[in-house]
């Protein structure tokens, strides 16, 4: 049996980062995906936004505290959650959450909000068989190097 979701889409709100009793870190993200659809009768496209709530754990959650902000674009893989609980006034109440086990942060380095002047590294955040994470490298989202002077030239004479 498979529960895989994949996801891409915007951070509608700061995420929520919180430290368990056990000193686990865990960040709830609001994500929103949009779907564009072309109503032929009306000859006009339709957009119909569907929120996500995406929960994240250990490192990715430091990475979540770190360096997305609302309106950073996530890349999110994980699994469909369903939790049950009973509320103040004795009601059950259910909620569907996204297990993250693997996020990639999309879109330009400067669209991802950031604090202390770091640059977030593009890239994604995956969980390994021992239960934690690890930074996975990520090629096609790395931003382009600069071009390497060879050391026999003198810089000054390039014409750019």
């Amino acid at each position: 049996m498979i529960n895989k979701v994949i996801l891409v889409g915007n951070v509608g709100v700061d995420p929520e980062v919180r430290t368990t009793e056990s000193g686990v870190k865990v960040a709830r993200v609001r994500l929103a995906t949009t779907e564009r659809v072309f109503d032929r009768q009306t000859n006009e496209a339709k957009e119909y936004t569907e929120w996500h709530t995406v929960v994240l754990w250990r490192s990715l959650a430091d990475v979540v505290d770190r360096y997305v902000r609302k309106g950073s674009q996530l890349y999110i893989e994980g699994s469909i959650r369903t939790r049950e609980w009973t509320d103040r006034e004795n009601q059950k109440r259910f909620s569907t959450e996204i297990v993250a086990n693997d996020m990639k942060m999309l879109g330009r380095r400067s669209d991802n909000g950031q604090q202390g002047g770091g640059q977030p590294q593009q890239g994604g955040y995956q969980q390994s068989q021992q239960g934690g994470y690890q930074q996975q490298p990520q090629q096609q989202y790395q931003q382009p190097q600069q071009p390497v002077v060879p050391p026999a030239e003198d810089p000054d004479d390039l014409p750019f």
